[in-house]
């Protein structure tokens, strides 16, 4: 069995300027293709590389695939499906495999204006895809098809889901292959050092109404610390990975084992930087442990604090309040850690004053970045269903957090977009000027310093925020902004969308842990944690004083 492996060549400005991201969905179905006797495997990082459809026909056609796996996202679900189209002419025999989050849910949609996809992996992929090949390796596909949980695939002109798969209980056993990458091209421009990104847990009990996570991930399990460590042991020494960032959608959630990971780190004397995406809550509680998580390598936190008016954050169903986030920001910088304020805007109701209100925000809790970014949402989200006739765009590749897929009611798209510029422009030249060069000495001022390289660079080659894709060119030029919004693209029928999901909604706050576990996972790690004796790092139990806790 020859199985081909193509990340699609989707590009949006969004988070890539600062560097290529390696596609981990790869290293991991990988490494349970070769657990289960599958090793004859290849993969074409057609993003990274820049690979245009010729040229990627040609090298499918060399290899001769059997199997050709695609995952996507929604604004890369066209790409996507455009990269099995071009697999199917250049291997008519393959088998079209697509993975990832859009398919999952949005699989009726996809079959009916992709019907060359012969099947659509829902939900997390190593023990589908491993059903599926072996299927295929047998001759069973496509009669047996219907056998294989968690697959979805036309028939008749219609599609047909199978019963879902369990999640994978055993994250441990799942060892990725990380060898089918190109490391010399993964690079973190803040650090100039290779960058990896692996998982420690996945899923989520937080229902966040604008997000499409919980839904896919469906219980939170979480990895021994020990093999997570082991794993980034792995990436350093094989493959020169200097920088990583956690995957998970907030890894202190189970605080005790988040511990341990950062106790691990320090154990074996690591020495790497890394960064991590969590909630303002958990700042607040871990505020004794932060010169601890310094010391284990962590040096970049972004913050979802998501807006600066509590009637967003009550929206969007964030427990958190404005006072809080403030808060938060003031101990992470104080603990020598840079810290990054994440904002949603663009929705209806949003106004030139509210975005102003974001800046001013930003400029009183003294974040050391800040990220504007467009509210998406998920076709497949609570929220998108909330909004109703309110989303009148359904182009999915503009899907990206950077273009404004909702036109609020006092302002057009490209006044939108010019205020947001101006709220980067504001705060990135006053820290350029009068923050960045004097942020401290050692780790902490070279990353912000590198930061700004990154941002100066994206701005330069006219990637950021995708303005040259929209011909922005300052205030001068809102009126005249292009999208090129597909207008051929149509809502998604409600039955072509998957909405059950096995998580229930929370009826008020989620730190308690009853309220956790109603809303769909986290049991055993949260009583494993409320049970146990407290784990103790070996820094709280040191007579260290502050300043030798504070980035050097």
């Amino acid at each position: 069995m020859r199985i081909l492996f193509i990340h699609p060549n989707y590009h949006s400005g969004g988070a890539e300027i600062a560097g290529n991201w390696p596609p981990a969905w790869v290293a991991y179905l990988s490494g349970a293709l070769k657990k289960a006797g599958y090793a004859d495997i290849k993969f074409i990082d057609a993003m990274t590389f820049d690979i245009g459809d010729e040229d990627l026909r040609r090298g499918i056609a060399d290899y001769a695939p059997d199997v050709v796996g695609v995952t996507s996202i929604t604004p890369s679900i066209y790409k996507a499906e455009r990269v099995l189209q071009i697999a199917k002419e250049a291997a008519p025999g393959a088998i079209a495999v697509l993975g990832g989050v859009h398919a999952t849910f949005m699989y009726g949609q996809v079959l009916a204006e992709a019907p060359w996809i012969d099947a659509i992996v829902r939900g997390e992929g190593e023990e589908i895809i491993v059903d599926l090949v072996r299927t295929i390796d047998e001759g069973g596909w496509p009669a047996r098809r219907d056998a294989i949980k968690g697959i979805a695939y036309a028939q008749d002109g219609k599609a047909v889901a199978t019963a879902a798969a369990p999640t994978v209980k055993d994250i441990d056993s799942i060892v990725a292959d990380w060898s089918l990458l190109n490391w010399d091209k993964y690079s973190y421009i803040p650090l100039g050092v290779k960058v990896a990104i692996p998982n420690m847990a996945r899923g989520c009990p937080f229902t966040c109404s604008f997000c499409s996570q919980w839904k896919f991930w469906r219980d939170y399990r979480i990895r021994d610390p020990k093999k997570v460590v082991d794993e980034i042991e792995t990436l350093m020494r094989d493959h020169g990975v200097g920088f990583f960032i956690l995957a998970d959608e907030e890894p202190t959630i189970n605080k005790k084992k988040f511990v341990a990971f950062c106790q691990e780190l320090i154990d074996r004397k690591l020495d790497i930087l890394w960064g991590i995406n969590t909630r303002v809550t958990d700042i607040l509680r871990d505020e004794a442990l932060l010169p601890f998580y310094r010391k284990a390598g962590l040096i970049h936190v972004s913050l979802g604090t998501e807006a600066a008016a509590q009637l967003k954050l009550d929206l969007f169903n964030k427990e958190t309040t404005v006072a809080q986030n403030k808060k938060a920001i003031e101990l992470l910088r104080s603990a020598g850690i840079v810290v990054e304020a994440q904002f949603i805007v663009g929705l209806e109701n949003e106004t030139a004053e509210t975005l102003e209100e974001t800046y001013q925000m930003a400029r009183d809790w003294k974040p050391d970045l800040a990220n504007w970014s467009m509210y998406t949402p998920w076709p497949f989200s609570d929220l998108f269903k909330e909004l109703g006739d309110k989303v009148e765009i359904f182009d999915y590749e503009k899907y990206n957090f950077v273009t404004p897929i909702i036109k609020p009611q006092a302002m057009d798209r490209g006044e939108l977009l010019d205020r947001v510029m101006n709220n980067y422009r504001r705060f990135y030249m006053k820290k350029a000027l009068f923050s960045y060069p004097w942020a401290g000495s050692g780790q902490r001022r070279r990353y912000l310093l590198g930061c700004l390289k990154a941002f100066l660079k994206a701005g330069f080659e006219r990637k950021f925020y995708d303005l040259g894709k929209v011909d922005y060119w300052g205030p001068q030029s809102r009126s005249k902004v292009k999208f090129n919004f597909d207008a051929t693209r149509r809502r998604a029928a409600d039955e072509d969308v998957e909405w059950q999901v096995t998580h229930k909604r929370p009826a008020s706050t989620m730190h308690e842990a009853a309220q956790a576990m109603a809303c769909g996972g986290g049991k055993e790690q949260l009583v494993e944690q409320a049970d146990d004796a407290p784990f103790e790092p070996a820094i709280m139990r040191e007579s260290a004083t502050p300043h030798e806790h504070r980035a050097r």
